[in-house]
């Protein structure tokens, strides 16, 4: 990295983030201010000057008729090289998460949208365009608490914490930011144990007609989305045993999501005396 150290880096930040230490250097000091939205949910401020991953963000010059390209390094990894500050901090934003979700040390992450119901977090597990966002944003509107839109963040003990980033709404090519109160809901606070699986996928005219699986069923299909899953297979799959364990496993596709979301909870509302017997 000897090149990019000798570059002109004037001011740089760190923080924590689930057990991770991470570094952000920038050449103009008032780039820092773009920064605090952008760095992922839970984070703490450090004052270590050492750091396990280190990003590097270089502003072009903003006028004149040779304007420089911004230049985002994730290490020595070039990560993006363009004229628009918004798309390189889009990519810095979007590799911040994706590198506390792989190396977090203390807790295991799975793509997945999760709200909190009646005490209890509903995972919504799925890759990006697969219509998690679409339906969290849903039950957060019907009255859930919104604790993500892109991972499920568990403990050992199984635990969903909170990650609550804005939600990313597709409308079209574009993507808009859209709180938990821009939609009249709020933030979840608290861990939750995992009270339902809901695997699910849009379909034009879709009907929600859900079948039960086993929770067997269900720790592989979490398997399939959960990101540490080669690094730290015993602690992954530890944590997600947990999370299985006690919960109503559903399955089926779905049409718009309002509609689903509304099926949804009805369904969870009569399964609940089943889990409480079971638990």
């Amino acid at each position: 990295m000897d090149k990019l150290d000798r570059l002109g880096w004037a001011a740089g930040l760190a923080f924590d983030a689930y057990g991770l230490r991470i570094g952000v250097r920038v050449n103009r000091p008032e780039a820092l201010e773009c920064l605090s939205e952008r760095l992922p949910p839970g984070w703490k401020p450090s004052s270590s000057k050492i750091v396990d991953r280190l990003f590097s963000l270089w502003l072009g010059r903003p006028r004149g008729s040779a304007r420089g390209y911004h230049l985002l390094y994730a290490g020595m990894v070039r990560r993006a090289r363009t004229l628009s500050l918004d798309e390189a901090l889009d990519t810095l934003e979007s590799d911040l998460r994706q590198t506390v979700a792989a190396f977090s040390r203390d807790r295991v992450f799975v793509h997945a949208g999760v709200v909190g119901w009646h005490g209890g977090a509903i995972l919504i597990p799925g890759r990006s365009y697969s219509g998690k966002t679409s339906l969290v944003r849903e039950l957060v509107r019907a009255g859930a608490v919104y604790y993500s839109d892109e991972f499920a963040v568990l403990d050992g003990r199984g635990r969903v914490h909170p990650f609550a980033k804005p939600l990313s709404i597709r409308e079209g090519a574009l993507v808009r930011r859209c709180s938990a109160e821009e939609l009249g809901g709020v933030c979840g606070v608290n861990p939750l144990p995992v009270r339902a699986i809901v695997l699910t996928g849009y379909r034009v005219a879709g009907h929600w007609r859900p079948v039960r699986l086993t929770p067997g069923q269900a720790l592989l299909a979490l398997l399939a989305h959960t990101v540490p899953v080669r690094r730290r297979p015993r602690s992954a799959l530890r944590a997600l045993q947990s999370a299985v364990s006690g919960a109503v496993v559903l399955k089926g596709v779905r049409g718009e999501a309002d509609v689903a979301a509304r099926a949804l909870l009805a369904r969870l509302g009569a399964e609940a005396p089943a889990v409480a017997r079971a638990s």
